[in-house]
């Protein structure tokens, strides 16, 4: 998909790196090697994840193997999490991102939530007096500072509703490229959707399968009866068919498998499309968020205001 950013396009199938339970370094550096293998080139990463380090020596190290020519064939997302959301830390956070990664810039750089946190998560849930409200602001300016100084080749956010875009918009210099947010069959983001759309703003998909076996996940896309009797009929897998309906969407996204077959299935989409009539039957699906950030942080008023605004 093309973005806003001159020049810049994204993969429509990248690895996303958040394990729960988590997972050792060395797990998720050998499954990002094997992506890369597997032909992935989009690697969604973020300093709250952990991921970072092992994204960049699996990166580091298919270069070396000469599985790919150079840093420039892959697209690399993190994100300034919540305790650096203040805008003279901004740029401090995505040095920090930089150096875990081992490399001299990343493609997309994003706002994590829009919210900030005046010290690290201990435990979840998040006494109330440790979460304020974002200056969005002073933090847009320094992701800004971050595309100008090179050290990022895109800006953009994450968990953002179209009321809060369209606050950022009101004020930015350089737009937000892309909003990654929740989307699947059974959280469609139509208005969103529709929002993006017209302001230019990609939309990535995170959980495109649910998350199922994370404890905010479950399996009510990868066994859900009117998706399994599209899969059989088209001799797909269900997670092939949810993922192909995120692309007709016009979005990108970044499941999370570190098993090789499903890494394999997950980018095998593209040769194939959705009927009318599965499409229909897909949009009838009864829709209900996954993720909330209140199962993390606790049912708080400010965290209760973003989770229903997205």
């Amino acid at each position: 998909f093309t973005l806003s950013c001159a020049g810049q396009t994204i993969p429509a199938v990248g690895l996303g790196t958040v394990s729960d339970p988590r997972v050792d370094a060395e797990t998720t550096r050998v499954a990002v090697l094997e992506a890369i293998k597997a032909g992935y080139r989009h690697f969604d990463s973020a300093f709250v994840y952990g991921s970072e380090k092992p994204v960049g020596e699996a990166i580091a190290e298919a270069l070396r193997l000469g599985l790919a020519k150079s840093r420039d064939e892959f697209f690399i997302t993190t994100k300034l999490w919540c305790t650096f959301a203040e805008g003279d830390q901004v740029i401090t956070a995505i040095k920090m991102s930089l150096k875990n990664l081992q490399m001299d810039y990343v493609d997309m750089y994003l706002v994590h939530l829009p919210l900030r946190l005046t010290q690290q998560m201990t435990k979840s849930p998040v006494p109330r007096e440790h979460i304020m409200p974002i200056d969005l602001k002073s933090v847009w300016a320094g992701m800004e500072e971050c595309q100008n100084l090179g050290l990022t080749k895109g800006i953009g956010v994450s968990n953002f509703s179209c009321k809060r875009l369209e606050d950022l918009i009101s004020f930015c210099k350089i737009p937000p490229a892309i909003n990654q947010v929740e989307l699947n069959p059974f959280w469609r983001q139509k208005e969103l959707m529709e929002f993006c759309k017209a302001k230019g703003i990609h939309i990535t998909a995170y959980s495109p399968l649910g998350a199922h076996g994370t404890k905010w996940g479950d399996n009510r896309i990868l066994g859900c009866n009117v998706i399994e009797e599209i899969a059989k009929a088209r001799v797909k897998t269900t997670a092939q068919v949810s993922l192909r309906w995120v692309y007709e969407q016009g979005a990108s996204m970044v499941p999370k498998s570190f098993n090789k077959e499903r890494m394999r299935q997950n980018i095998d989409i593209f040769d194939w499309s959705l009927t009318e009539e599965e499409i229909n039957k897909i949009n009838q699906l009864p829709q209900r968020k996954g993720s909330t950030l209140a199962s993390t942080f606790g049912p708080h008023d400010l965290v209760l205001e973003i989770d229903a605004d997205i």
